[in-house]
Order: structure tokens, then C-alpha cells, then sequence
């Protein structure tokens, strides 16, 4: 065998061994490594592009070793599973760097971080000052979590007492201009609906890159074209003024009868459609 065919079946029976190594140790490999995995990685990286190359060197052995070290990281990762202990000694423990509002320095110099390089993962976060910060810890893998003081965090519906209505995943029933039958049956809608509520942006289906239905059944959509300008339909808020009307117009028409009976009635459906107004007012207003 010459060198430039030793090379190219290398590298494809290489190149594939890897990816059977990659795809056994799952999505994980592909995020963010921990300090075995890194090691692992460098190491199984090493002998495949010292097997390619090496002229001299009997494939099948680089082969077997990337299989020993694939091996080691899958084992490692169904321990680590399995085990808090193990975890806990080969990908280590979180550190909290600031505890309180107190930045501890102790902690700070265990990790070997200096504070240049905690005032720059503070401001990974949005985060200028570490007089803002609550809490802080530094992840196994490197990351740091951050809690803002309490009067600093962003204010949430729940927070306010504000009822909200449910949100669902979107479904995408148009992509590169085709129809994605399957999805759009799922979010509970036909053709007919598609045709109409396009017809209403006043865009063709070949001019849709993207089209998806949220949890309210509302259409949005991405044209080809950029400089296309898409309507602003807002049914859903027009319902709620005109439900607020109807409910001013019974309140004025109680006041403007001398009926005690009709004022009564009136009284009791305005009643009625303010109630109505405010169950399903979260959901108008989206």
C-alpha cells in the first residue's frame, strides 16, 4: 500500500470510528466537556492524527486505542450517573464565589480565578457590579450562575398578581415554501385556514421562508423578501375593545332607564361581561 492510499483509508476508517465514539458518548460530548472528557478528547485526537500520519504505525492499533479511550468516557459518564461520589471527584463541585453580597476570596484563590476574571463572568451575565449580586457560584464546567439581589431582579406577572395565559411550543407548518402537512394538522388547522389567513397578509406561499402558529392561532411568518412589509393584524386586542364597549354601553344604558326592572338587568349582564372581560383579558392582550 503507498502512502497517499495508507492516508485516505486512515483517515475514512478514522473518521468513522470517531463519529461511532462521539454519537455512543451522546450530545454531551458536544457541549461542554468536563475535565475527564477534555483530557479524552485530546487524547483520542492525538493517536488518530499520530495513526494517519505515521506511515509506519499499524492502523488497527490506533483503532483499538481510540476504542479503550472511548471506552473510559462512556464508562465514565454511567458512573457519574449513577454515582454523586464519582461526580463529585472527577467533574468536581460547584464553588460559591460570592455568598450574600460578599465576594469569597478564599473560594476566589481555591479556583485560581483572580477578581479581573470574576468581574468578566459577572459581566457574561449583565452584571457591572458585584455589589449587585446576591449569590454567585462557579459551575463544574466553568460556568457561573449569578442571583441578583432581590430589589434588582425584573419584575414577573407573578410578582404583580397578574394572571397570564399559558404559553405552547409554536408549530412550524411552512418552511422554504412547502407546507409541513403533518405539523399543521397538529396545530389544528387545514389548508383552507393557510390560504385564507395568507391571503389576509396579502403574501404568496412561494414567498414564505418560514411560517409558524403559535399557542393562540395566530399565523406569523418570514418572507424571502426583506424589504416585504407584513401587515399588523391585531384581532385579538380589537375584541377586547369592543367587549369593553359593549360593557360601558350596558352600564349606560342602566343609567339612562328609569326601569328599575331593565336597570337591574342591565346592571346584572354588565356585571357579567366585565367578569367575562377579565377571565379572558391575558389572553386578548398577547
Amino acid at each position: 500500500m503507498n502512502d497517499y492510499m495508507h492516508i485516505i483509508i486512515s483517515s475514512i476508517l478514522f473518521a468513522i470510528t470517531l463519529y461511532t465514539i462521539t454519537k455512543i458518548g451522546g450530545k454531551k460530548q458536544l457541549s461542554e466537556l468536563s475535565f475527564f472528557e477534555y483530557v479524552s478528547g485530546i487524547t483520542i485526537g492525538s493517536i488518530a492524527g499520530e495513526v494517519i500520519m505515521g506511515l509506519e504505525g499499524n492502523m488497527f492499533h490506533g483503532v483499538l486505542a481510540i476504542m479503550v479511550f472511548g471506552g473510559f468516557t462512556y464508562l465514565h459518564d454511567l458512573l457519574g450517573i449513577k454515582s454523586k461520589t464519582f461526580r463529585d471527584l472527577f467533574e468536581g463541585k460547584s464553588t460559591v464565589l460570592i455568598k450574600d453580597g460578599k465576594i469569597l476570596e478564599e473560594n476566589l484563590k481555591k479556583e485560581k480565578y483572580t477578581i479581573d476574571e470574576l468581574n468578566s463572568l459577572l459581566r457574561q451575565k449583565n452584571v457591572f457590579k458585584t455589589a449587585d449580586v446576591e449569590f454567585a457560584v462557579l459551575e463544574p464546567k466553568g460556568d457561573l450562575s449569578v442571583l441578583l439581589k432581590k430589589e434588582l431582579q425584573p419584575l414577573t406577572a407573578k410578582d404583580l398578581n397578574l394572571p397570564v395565559a399559558p404559553e405552547k411550543e409554536p408549530y412550524t407548518i411552512i418552511m422554504d415554501g412547502h407546507v409541513l402537512a403533518d405539523s399543521l394538522t397538529s396545530a389544528g388547522k387545514n389548508k383552507g385556514w393557510l390560504d385564507i389567513e395568507l391571503e389576509n397578509l396579502g403574501v404568496t406561499l412561494d414567498n414564505v421562508f418560514l411560517g409558524q402558529v403559535d399557542s393562540y392561532g395566530k399565523l406569523t411568518i418570514d418572507t424571502y423578501d426583506d424589504q416585504f412589509k407584513l401587515p399588523s393584524p391585531q384581532p385579538r386586542k380589537l375584541l377586547l375593545a369592543l367587549m369593553n364597549k359593549c360593557q360601558a354601553d350596558l352600564e349606560l344604558f342602566a343609567y339612562g332607564t328609569d326601569s328599575i326592572q331593565v336597570k337591574q338587568m342591565y346592571k346584572k349582564n354588565a356585571k357579567k361581561l366585565q367578569q367575562a372581560i377579565d377571565k379572558i383579558k391575558p389572553f386578548l392582550n398577547e
